[in-house]
């Protein structure tokens, strides 16, 4: 089937799912293959379940008119995602990739570029090979710009994100020591995330950057990118700022404006003057994006500041890496707090240099003058370190000893990788 006679059928559906225990009536089921499953084997229940059509690419599974036979379902998601993306046509699509504060940013700049345009942007982490189909077929007809965050751990991805995105204007929020393993190290992430600037480049597009990061600079300068607009200290679009406060959250003043962030880490700055410099591009009042920065809240463990029995808790469990971990440890050093508690997971993700780059972190947070530093992971219980410091191989471990523990009046900072799961340590 022709993708345009298949947009004729997802124009007349109810969307599209790929999950066929979320199929709802009249879907679309796109029956994706996994390494530990087969869609095409679920396709009878999805129409069972009132799905229209089932797309799938083994003929043994098409019984009748509703089973729609194509070469490749991943393939014709993503080119019907692209065909979606061409017919909507919004003033912008803006795709924004890094090692660091991808979600945080594109929630920032997605609240700031809402209270003038209609914007859809990437909910979630839907931010990979299906993830951004799905929010490119999600997007509404009279969205003027849309925000799409782009994951990626391996070499040639972020570039075939783009053939179907096809992304107007870009950024890459930083370049850190996140999927060493599938980069294959550090000059690796460089050329991965470069992806999306060799993409701009040849299409005429717009990027935005970080003037401070030095990364960041070299691969413009290496790119040769001419059509750029850049935010940070003296740059195009933020240069009227100073910061009035870095901790607990940030406050800065920006053209004799003051915007009180709720977020936590001077490690958010970027993040926050990204969001303020592109709204600028777009031609936003300052005074309207400070309400949007002003209003936002952090969710889902991403530098969350919670108050917990009459405790501070700084959750930041949605991502982890050395770079992050890093700054995250620098910025908890400045607490006024007399009582700091460190609790650190283990990083994902990095390959060959994984106990390495482990064993530097605990280097570096023995620098520091915090009250109980407890580590959480094999790869952290494997490393050297004082005597002093708590080790336990698992989340559970952690855990039981947490709940034993009588914190009164202490700031408490949670970092790790996803799959830690360390918000047990307060949720549970």
């Amino acid at each position: 089937m022709e993708i345009k006679q298949l947009y004729t059928l997802f124009l007349q559906s109810t969307g599209v799912v790929t999950d066929s225990r979320k199929v709802y009536d009249n879907s679309i089921f796109f029956a994706l293959k996994g390494s530990n499953f087969n869609g095409n084997e679920y396709a009878t229940k999805a129409i069972q379940d009132g799905a229209s059509y089932a797309i799938i690419d083994e003929k043994k599974y098409q019984i009748n008119e509703q089973y729609i036979l194509v070469d490749d379902v991943l393939a014709t998601l993503q080119q019907l995602a692209l065909h979606h993306r061409q017919q909507v046509a919004p003033k912008a699509v803006i795709a924004l990739t890094g090692s660091n504060g991808k979600t945080t940013t594109k929630e920032l700049l997605s609240t700031v570029l809402t209270t003038k345009y209609k914007t859809h942007f990437t909910k979630g982490n839907l931010n990979n090979h299906i993830g951004i189909p799905l929010t490119l077929l999600a997007m509404p007809s009279n969205t003027e710009i849309a925000v799409i965050e782009m994951g990626a751990n391996h070499q040639e991805e972020i570039k075939s994100y783009c053939k179907f995105t096809q992304p107007t204007h870009g950024l890459i929020t930083n370049i850190g020591k996140a999927h060493l393993e599938g980069f294959g190290g550090i000059e690796g992430v460089k050329k991965g995330k470069g992806e999306l600037f060799d993409y701009l480049k040849a299409n005429d597009g717009i990027v935005f950057y970080n003037i401070n990061d030095e990364n960041i600079i070299a691969l413009i300068k290496e790119k040769q990118i001419a059509n750029k607009y850049s935010y940070g200290f003296h740059s195009i679009l933020t240069t009227h700022f100073t910061i009035l406060q870095e901790f607990p959250s940030i406050t800065l003043d920006i053209d004799n404006t003051k915007i009180a962030s709720t977020l936590y880490g001077n490690y958010n700055l970027d993040n926050i003057l990204c969001a303020i410099g592109i709204g600028k591009f777009f031609e936003i009042p300052t005074t309207t994006i400070k309400m949007a920065i002003e209003a936002y809240q952090a969710t889902n463990s991403r530098s969350q500041v919670i108050d917990w029995h009459q405790n501070k808790v700084i959750l930041d469990c949605y991502n982890a890496n050395p770079t992050s971990m890093y700054h995250a440890l620098q910025n908890f050093a400045k607490s006024k707090s007399t009582n700091k508690i460190v609790i650190l997971g283990d990083m994902f993700e990095l390959g060959e240099a994984a106990q390495a780059e482990h064993q530097y972190i605990v280097n570096e947070i023995e620098k520091y003058k915090f009250n109980t530093i407890v580590l959480v992971g094999k790869l952290f219980y494997n490393c050297e370190s004082n005597e002093s410091v708590l080790k336990f191989e698992t989340t559970d471990e952690a855990v039981a000893w947490f709940n034993q523990q009588t914190f009164k009046d202490a700031e408490i900072l949670i970092k790790a990788s996803r799959g830690m799961q360390l918000e047990k340590l307060i949720t549970q």
